[in-house]
């Protein structure tokens, strides 16, 4: 069963193509392609080409008026019947306000996504994706610390290029993320040779276990269909939950759904930033409130962007051209602001972090601290987020607050009162008990934008409309000791890998078919697997 968690696409540049069709790569691998294109990848989103992505939108737009006829176009996926299937359906359709709130959620990415799938030449449902994996929540953590929009897990994160670390989680930013999905997505889709309801429920279970399940079959003369497969609960019902919602978006009258009718244009432009800025200062120059700010840019783990990178934001479309012009204007000691703190008797990092509503890592850093204590009299130079500084309490942004916490939120009750505190926000209220905002104002009937007073009462209920798959697979490095007798064919089966990929980790020739006994090789495995 699906575990619950609390409810927290311009085109692919086709010059990466070469590097997503080389599938199975090394994690080292990984990196030095992903490396090579770093500088270049995103030229699309900005400056000089603004103009015609913007030109590519609008032919776009011609043939597709909206963002779901657009999806629909690229669906691929059998129309199957079946029981399981139909179960999922009437469980979504049960649930009408959650079909409009996934909508409201997907409306930032799915034009992104689109072109993602687009450019990979793999099925439109998978921009549906997310609604099973995380609600099209950027900001979903599953209890198994699986993260973002498509729940990757840290090892398979790194193994696909998402960096992670205390300022910055790439499997959480929506455009990294996104494009490392997809190039899984299509890996697996090649491992299974496009049969898609495998490959998903590769992506759910890991490509080991469906392996094991299909040999299992085999065995026994029995189809390895999907459907025919002896799998755990959670995957017999992940794969029939996308092309149940995948359904539903298809046939709307049929269904009975509202879409809405959101346009198949870009939503966001990404902006080179150049060097590290305060998020608090970035969301006021792009007129955009912190919480929306935070939706598109939600792989920032502090109030401000990693200061060693990555350097470029998400900006609505339709504020970036003023966003860089305001950027070009602003002075570089204002992109980040600090005060100076003569520390007083009794006081030591924590309390100091305390009073100024930062981190203590953050001042240790930054001070090059080691340890709690600093003595009477020092002076600190502490960083503190823009909009903390100018007091505005209804959208101050905390230096440790400013993104969901990764720490399991409370248990709620099936509904509470909460009693507002000091320095309290919608957002900040709805990431401490686990809900989304946009519940949060419905619940307490307040516009988007209220401020809250202090000893304001505000409901919170609990949501149970939201749940998270399983995560993608895990994978690890390990290292074999080829036995007499052993060949490379051998060990890929034992191993679950492509002797393609095996060859490519260690590098040995093609015209080699042999591997002397005591040859140590570098495999990539999935968590799980037994090394042998």
């Amino acid at each position: 069963m699906p575990r619950s968690i609390s409810q927290k696409s311009a085109r692919h540049l086709s010059y990466l193509l070469p590097i997503l069709l080389l599938t199975g790569c090394s994690e080292t691998a990984r990196k030095d392609q992903l490396a090579e294109f770093s500088s270049s990848k995103f030229s699309i989103f900005t400056h000089g080409n603004t103009e015609k992505r913007r030109k590519d939108g609008d032919n776009q737009a011609k043939e597709h008026a909206t963002i779901w006829d657009r999806m629909q176009s690229l669906y691929a996926l059998p129309d199957i019947d079946n029981a399981r299937i139909d179960r999922e359906i009437t469980w979504f359709l049960k649930n009408p306000e959650y079909l409009s709130r996934i909508q409201q959620r997907a409306e930032p990415y799915l034009y992104f996504i689109l072109n993602e799938i687009e450019a990979k030449n793999i099925p439109g449902e998978m921009a549906l994706l997310p609604v099973i994996e995380s609600a099209f929540r950027p900001d979903a953590q599953s209890p198994a610390q699986a993260s973002g929009l498509w729940q990757f897990m840290a090892p398979t994160g790194r193994l696909y290029g998402l960096k992670q670390n205390s300022w910055y989680d790439g499997r959480r930013d929506v455009v990294e993320s996104t494009q490392a999905a997809t190039t899984f997505l299509k890996e697996l889709g090649e491992w299974f040779n496009n049969d898609w309801l495998l490959a998903l429920a590769s992506y759910n279970a890991g490509k080991g276990n469906i392996k094991n399940a299909i040999e299992k079959n085999n065995d026994r003369g029995l189809p390895t269909d999907f459907w025919s497969l002896d799998l755990n609960n959670e995957t017999s019902a992940y794969v029939p939950r996308l092309l149940a919602i995948a359904k539903i978006f298809a046939n709307p009258e049929k269904y009975n759904l509202n879409l809405h009718r959101y346009p198949n244009e870009p939503y966001f432009e990404l902006v080179d930033i150049q060097s590290q800025i305060d998020l608090g200062k970035a969301a006021e120059m792009a007129q955009t409130p912190i919480d929306d700010f935070f939706k598109l840019n939600p792989g920032f783990n502090r109030w401000s962007t990693d200061p060693a990178g990555p350097h470029r934001l998400l900006i609505p479309v339709d504020k970036a051209g003023s966003f860089k012009e305001k950027l070009a204007e602003l002075p570089h000691h204002e992109r980040i602001k600090w005060v100076h703190h003569t520390v007083g008797k009794h006081e030591n990092i924590k309390t100091i972090a305390k009073k100024h509503n930062t981190s203590v890592d953050d001042i240790q850093q930054v001070n090059h601290l080691d340890t709690d204590n600093v003595a009477q009299g020092n002076v600190l130079l502490i960083p503190i987020s823009y909009q903390s500084l100018k007091g505005d309490s209804g959208n101050a942004v905390a230096s440790d607050s400013t993104v969901p916490s990764n720490h399991s939120q409370p248990q709620l009750p099936s509904k509470q009162i909460y009693m507002t505190k000091k320095g309290d926000t919608l957002w900040s209220v709805s990431q401490h008990f686990g809900v989304d905002k946009d519940d949060l104002v419905n619940w307490n009937k307040l516009s988007d934008k209220s401020s809250l007073k202090v000893g304001q009462k505000i409901l919170i209920k609990k949501s149970g409309d939201i749940t998270v798959a399983s995560v993608a697979p895990a994978f690890k490095q390990i290292k074999y000791t080829v036995k007499s007798g052993d060949t490379l064919g051998q060990i890929s089966k034992k191993f679950n890998v492509n002797v393609t990929e095996l060859r490519k980790w260690n590098n040995v020739p093609k015209n080699k078919a042999d591997i002397k006994p005591g040859t140590v090789l570098k495999l990539t495995i999935e968590t799980g697997q037994s090394a042998g």
